[in-house]
């Protein structure tokens, strides 16, 4: 899954994304108001972790005008301590979750993967689909209670997969999801991370839908 990270503190941005990429996240990450906002009106993220206090573009007009232009990826705001006016702010504008600074970066990924969950419509942490079952607090996927020993670009492709369970994802998406926007990503990744996943998943859990992509039922 990939998430975009707008914050202007460099040693709060450099943590966080480092985090984030130990629990099998891939991370754009941006300083800069103006470039957070066109990454996400741009391109395509399962969610997004917004400073309010940035350079250029705030925080909370960034994610006006993402609502205004139709954008729904789920959005957790950081506020600063004790400001309770800003995250009422965040929360009226269409933010998903808030949480003040400073913050404990389990909980962080917690709430991230949380509004992700909750955007694909599953509250629990694990989601089934036949024999096989993913955590997404384990980041692991298992057949029949056996763990599968996935990559972690093979994983996740697979819990993007379960996640939109039910949902004919396009290749191109599925693609975006894969590889920061900052890396070259070549043409045919997606149907090799397919051919090696369905050579460790049971052969009917992945489905090719000719010219539209591949799915997973719910």
């Amino acid at each position: 899954m990939r998430v975009l990270l707008v914050e202007d503190d460099a040693r709060i941005r450099l943590d966080v994304a480092r985090a984030l990429e130990a629990a099998g996240f891939v991370v754009d990450a941006e300083a800069d108001g103006e470039d957070g906002w066109h990454l996400g009106d741009t391109e395509t993220y399962g969610a997004a972790i917004l400073d309010l206090g940035l350079p250029h573009m705030d925080g909370l007009s960034i994610l006006k005008r993402w609502r205004e232009a139709g954008r729904d990826l789920p959005v957790l705001v950081l506020t600063a301590r004790g400001s309770w006016s800003e995250r009422v702010e965040g929360i009226d504008a269409g933010a998903d979750d808030y949480l003040p600074k400073p913050f404990h970066m389990d909980e962080l990924i917690a709430r991230l993967r949380a509004i992700i969950r909750r955007s694909s419509g599953h509250a629990a942490a694990t989601v089934a689909a036949g024999e096989a079952v993913l955590d997404t607090r384990q980041m692991r996927v298992s057949v029949r209670g056996v763990p599968v020993a996935l990559s972690p670009q093979e994983y996740r492709l697979v819990a993007y997969l379960m996640l939109n369970k039910g949902r004919v994802v396009p290749q191109q998406e599925l693609a975006d999801h894969l590889q920061s926007v900052h890396f070259e990503r070549e043409s045919n990744a997606v149907e090799v991370l397919i051919g090696r996943a369905r050579r460790k998943l049971p052969q009917s859990l992945i489905e090719t839908r000719r010219g539209f992509g591949y799915t997973i039922a719910g």
